[in-house]
């Protein structure tokens, strides 16, 4: 992740301010009216040119609020605004660096919010909808996805967080955004500490990953195969394997410079994605021992089990 300004205070953060955007197809749509209901004001398919001028609305309304009385507004509000950026804006969306540099002038940094998928995802999507992708063209919907693949190439890389909808669903998008969002105002960095088997493809939106396979697999003990890793004849098994627990120490070590890094830079949210072969056994055990130790004041984590139950 780059920055575009100072790290300033927090309230430049995802509680007040965020950018919405990723490929077509993605999901935009349902975490901005996930957003909406959470008690966001969304603005979808905005110009990027038109960023500075809505946080000057926001940085007005907030002014006006200790003062709203008969407006109906609480005296504590704080505007908390998401604007989906995309390539429907077409040549005007080659604006948005200038924007985001304007605003950074200003001391703004809003949070970017970068959701992708697969192109197989995508194009089922596009193809159960019957719609054309808005960069195709004359070509195929695959061209119209690649081409925009290579336009958001560094938006995403540039990205808060990228959220990976592949396997989700609406439902599950939905409890995603909730998980992202809801809890704004606590701790000022989430993390998940998601296990996931390799046979089934690593996380697309992993910022660290981990592999468990260097453990024996409690697969071959029989009293142990159908049991998980949340079982805690399973996790005494993976634990105990010589280097695991030095391994896990290891992993909290090093991490929690990094969360500090993050925390100080004011980034929200994280994923570290442990691994194993089918991620039933090593990688469940293991998520749930680190999510414990890396939790902290400032820092809340959660465990998100991927492909428990999927064999």
């Amino acid at each position: 992740m780059s920055d575009v300004g100072p790290p300033g205070p927090m309230v430049r953060s995802a509680d007040h301010m965020v950018i919405l955007t990723g490929m077509s197809g993605a999901g935009r749509s349902t975490m901005a009216s996930v957003l909406e209901d959470l008690g966001w004001y969304v603005v979808d398919n905005l110009p990027p040119q038109m960023l500075p001028a809505l946080d000057t609305l926001r940085t007005e309304v907030a002014r006006a609020a200790p003062t709203a009385g008969s407006s109906g507004l609480p005296d504590d509000v704080q505007p908390r605004l998401a604007a989906v950026v995309d390539v429907r804006s077409r040549w005007w969306f080659n604006r948005l660096n200038d924007a985001l540099d304007e605003l950074a002038g200003r001391g703004v940094r809003p949070s970017i919010v970068f959701l992708d998928a697969t192109d197989e995802a995508l194009v089922r999507r596009f193809e159960s909808v019957r719609r054309p992708h808005p960069l195709q063209g004359e070509g195929r919907l695959l061209d119209g996805i690649q081409q925009e693949r290579t336009v958001l190439l560094e938006l995403r890389s540039r990205a808060d967080v990228v959220v990976d909808t592949s396997g989700l669903n609406v439902h599950g998008l939905a409890s995603k955004t909730v998980s992202l969002f809801a809890a704004s105002r606590g701790p000022a960095l989430r993390m998940a500490v998601m296990s996931f088997g390799f046979k089934y493809g690593v996380p697309l939106d992993a910022d660290y990953v981990l592999d468990m396979r260097f453990l024996p697999n409690p697969f071959w003990v029989p009293e142990l195969r159908p049991l998980t890793g949340r079982d805690a004849a399973v996790a005494d098994f993976v634990l105990g394997r010589p280097g695991a627990t030095e391994f896990v120490d290891g992993v909290v070590g090093w991490m929690k410079p990094v969360l500090a890094g993050y925390l100080a830079e004011g980034r929200r949210y994280v994923t570290l994605a442990v691994g194993c072969t089918g991620g039933k056994h090593r990688s469940v055990a293991v998520a749930e021992a680190l999510a414990g130790r890396l939790a902290g004041a400032d820092i809340s984590s959660f465990v998100v089990h991927r492909d428990l139950g999927r064999e």
